[in-house]
């Protein structure tokens, strides 16, 4: 029989009666045909709450049973789906993580794949199951400990399971319909997206747009999972949603792709650094031992009268979330205590926004750099950091102009009509 995966996230599940929608959605692929592997989140909300009452209870907690708690929220979910199905008469069983089992690494919270076993489901569907609803986002370690995959560990857990069991397709109901050229709350001219390149949706994935979760889009283009996102509130077809595919299967599209934007951001700007080769590693090094994820980096090479004789110096700047700012601050300061690196000063700006656009088009299309800076400076937007890869510009800038700045890139690059 070909094999489908769903998954459901947690606001298509949030209480019965969006169980039951969901149910109904699995149970019309089974009339076409399909066995089903349906990959369930927690009730919306329910993960949270588990993660309140861990942290009230042990705020230095065991990370072991920091993963017991919080998977037991997909664990009810799936079964709840499986107690559902059964009364539309859709033969089905639910499966913990352990019970597959999903095999993974030690590290709790933040588990990754090992294997995925396919003996004990294949033997349940030659046996006459036809839905195995399986609870995502957690594994087995090799101790046989319960683990957990990170935040936005079912998309994870459905693109692996898709990949398997050889899927001809992972659809991932959520509670939009697609993907978007950019986020439509910002600008109604958002045009959704009828396929969308691997490549295109992880750097859109990562740049911001919550849509999928980054590691899933990158489990998909390594083992070429095509994925389909649409919402779990409307009746879908075969053409509904946006599919996640190969560049291969896109026959043509635009230049850019869409537009994505991150508005916690900041701006770190180390003053007067001494210029002299190990620098970089020597500011980044403690960064990096301090879980900073540094992003766009620009370096400006000077002199400096010093006692009489001119040193070359450098003003090195670099972004990371705003969250990591205070980390990121002491960090540098240890490393000056520490004599390691000499600064004059830290400027720290707290009030910017990331804001890229994204395409495979720009691979072979020159210009694309020009027209995004010409169109924020008709809107007098300044720029403050520039990065670029082979599908991506991205620039920093300051936040109040952010929604601007990316409504006038959506109509520069004409998004809102199809190629």
């Amino acid at each position: 029989m070909p094999l489908l995966v769903m998954k459901f996230g947690g606001t298509s599940v949030a209480d019965l009666d969006r169980i039951k929608n969901a149910a109904e959605k699995v149970k019309r692929e089974v009339e076409r045909g399909y066995d089903v592997i349906v990959i369930v989140s927690a009730m919306s909300g329910k993960t949270n709450e588990l993660v309140g009452w861990v942290e009230q209870t042990s705020p230095l907690y065991d990370a072991r049973e920091y993963d017991a708690v919080v998977a037991s929220g997909e664990n009810v979910t799936a079964g709840l789906m499986a107690l559902t199905l059964q009364e539309m008469d859709v033969p089905a069983r639910s499966w913990q993580g352990w019970q597959v089992p999903i095999q993974t690494t030690s590290a709790h919270a933040s588990a990754r794949f090992v294997d995925i076993p396919r003996g004990n489901i294949d033997q349940k569907f030659a046996e006459g199951m036809k839905v195995a609803v399986v609870a995502g986002f957690q594994g087995v370690s090799p101790e046989g400990r319960i683990t957990t995959l990170g935040r936005g560990g079912s998309d994870t857990t459905a693109v692996a399971f898709a990949a398997a069991f050889g899927a001809e397709r992972c659809d991932i109901y959520t509670d939009v319909d697609g993907i978007y050229t950019t986020d439509p709350r910002i600008t109604a001219k958002a045009r959704k997206l009828e396929k969308i390149a691997f490549e295109e949706m992880l750097e859109l994935a990562s740049l911001g747009a919550k849509v999928l979760q980054t590691r899933s889009v990158e489990l998909a283009m390594r083992y070429k999972v095509r994925l389909r996102v649409l919402s779990s509130f409307e009746d879908s077809d075969a053409n509904s949603g946006t599919l996640v595919c190969d560049e291969e299967e896109i026959m043509e599209s635009k230049v850019v792709s869409g537009v994505a934007y991150s508005r916690d951001e900041a701006k770190m700007t180390l003053v007067s650094v001494e210029d002299r080769p190990g620098i970089a590693a020597a500011i980044f090094s403690p960064l990096a031992e301090a879980g900073v994820n540094v992003d766009m980096i620009v370096q400006n090479i000077s002199e400096k009268n010093y006692e009489g004789h001119s040193v070359a110096v450098t003003d090195m700047t670099f972004s990371c979330p705003i969250n990591q700012v205070a980390r990121a601050r002491k960090a540098m300061e240890d490393a000056k205590a520490a004599g390691e690196i000499n600064f004059d000063e830290l400027v720290e700006d707290t009030e910017v926004a990331k804001v890229s656009v994204v395409g495979i088009g720009m691979r072979s299309h020159a210009g694309v750099a020009a027209k995004m800076f010409d169109a924020l400076s008709v809107e007098g937007i300044n720029i403050k950091v520039i990065s670029t890869s082979e599908i991506k510009i991205s620039v920093l800038i300051d936040r109040k102009y952010m929604e601007l700045a990316v409504q006038a890139l959506h109509d520069a690059f004409e998004l809102d009509t199809a190629a």
